[in-house]
């Protein structure tokens, strides 16, 4: 009997995991598509899997005591008392190549009247792309990828995470205004097997688990977004009756770009 285990991606010995695609052309790996509404991409891009060099040193800091014409005297102006916590708890320093895309690295900014809170760091630097956009939502959500494997193998994986993480998705909702407001799901962006490894439910297994996780975790709808324009190894989202057999019904009948939702 084939021993199954399912993995969550939260470092860099389990983003190694992550299985190839079926077809060369795409990478699970690289692939921005989701996470970028207007320039994310499929494509395998085998630089993106390089650590990036981070930026180093503070960053300047203006006030009006770097004003030339003010005052020679003029002391320092006071620090913003919040500043602090958003600087903390708010939006992270990029490596100035992702700098594009500072608002998918956005926390919440914590608010300085309540009792502080100790969140663990996601990973930023020294990791490649990829595992930065997955891990990410540490601290808050949780982890937004996993993988399984059979007899010590890879061969399925998936991606998921809130929707706010996902500004593709987040666009749908002007699209298909009958998709209810609230509440809002979570998202299945992701759903793929290796090429050996389908037909033999692993993907389906992998689903299971992470819907059982996302109900876990708060949730109490779940959404995936089938392309059918495209052929079944392009696309990264499975077919209608692949979710349907997850007990997903079909929120938005579209011949080209339906929606799959289950209630949690």
């Amino acid at each position: 009997m084939t021993g199954r285990r399912i993995v969550e991606v939260g470092d860099g010995a389990t983003f190694a995991l992550i299985p190839p695609c079926a077809d060369p052309r795409f990478d699970h790996r690289t692939c921005d598509y989701w996470e970028n509404a207007d320039r994310g991409s499929k494509s395998s891009r085998p630089s993106w899997l390089q650590v990036a060099t981070p930026v180093s040193g503070p960053r300047p800091r203006f006030g009006l005591h770097d004003n030339p014409f003010a005052p020679a005297d003029l002391e320092p102006e006071l620090d913003n008392p919040f500043a602090a916590a958003a600087a903390e708890g708010g939006r992270m320093a990029l490596p100035g190549e992702w700098a594009a895309d500072d608002d998918l690295f956005s926390l919440p900014v914590d608010n300085p009247f309540a009792p502080r809170t100790e969140r663990e760091r996601p990973l930023r630097e020294g990791v490649p792309r990829k595992l930065a956009l997955l891990d990410r939502g540490r601290g808050v959500f949780g982890s937004y990828a996993k993988v399984m494997l059979a007899d010590d193998q890879a061969v399925a994986f998936c991606q998921f995470g809130p929707l706010s993480a996902y500004p593709r998705a987040v666009r749908l909702r002007d699209l298909y205004k009958q998709l209810p407001d609230a509440p809002l799901p979570a998202v299945i962006t992701c759903i793929a097997s290796t090429a050996e490894a389908r037909g033999k439910g692993y993907a389906r297994d992998l689903v299971d688990d992470i819907c059982s996780d996302l109900a876990q975790r708060g949730f109490a709808a779940v959404e995936a977004y089938p392309d059918l324009t495209l052929p079944q190894t392009e696309t990264s989202a499975a077919r209608p009756g692949f979710w349907q057999a997850l007990g997903f019904a079909l929120a938005v009948d579209d011949e080209r770009f339906p929606v799959m939702r289950r209630e949690l």
